[in-house]
């Protein structure tokens, strides 16, 4: 039988992510495919390596969130598992804030279809 071994609760999100791998200068741009509290998947045709550490600015309707990370999967021309290593106490907050939101919105949309 399988069993969820995720600390907390994924959402299907498309957020734009800016990603920055330490020692380039280049960011790359790509999106979310999922997001929770504790990390996201990127797609990428070009992912990373398991272990690259990043910086990633995520686009949020009304914030950009700094997040330090690191890459925990690689799927070749898919994308990156990444979890989040460091992040500010505002910048979690409002990420939770965030998540919360599209919670309850998920949860009013499965209730009314």
């Amino acid at each position: 039988m399988w069993t969820n071994r995720r600390k907390h609760e994924r959402f299907k999100l498309n957020l734009p992510v800016e990603v920055h791998q330490e020692g380039s200068d280049t960011p790359i741009r790509c999106s979310t495919s999922d997001i929770c509290l504790g990390g996201c998947y990127i797609e990428s045709l070009y992912p990373f390596p398991v272990g690259t550490v990043l910086e990633l600015k995520l686009d949020l309707a009304s914030d950009t969130l700094l997040i330090f990370a690191r890459v925990v999967t690689c799927d070749p021309q898919v994308g990156n598992g990444i979890q989040f290593t460091k992040i500010l106490p505002e910048d979690l907050d409002e990420l939770t804030h965030y998540l919360a939101s599209a919670a309850a919105k998920e949860h009013a949309d499965s209730a009314s279809g």
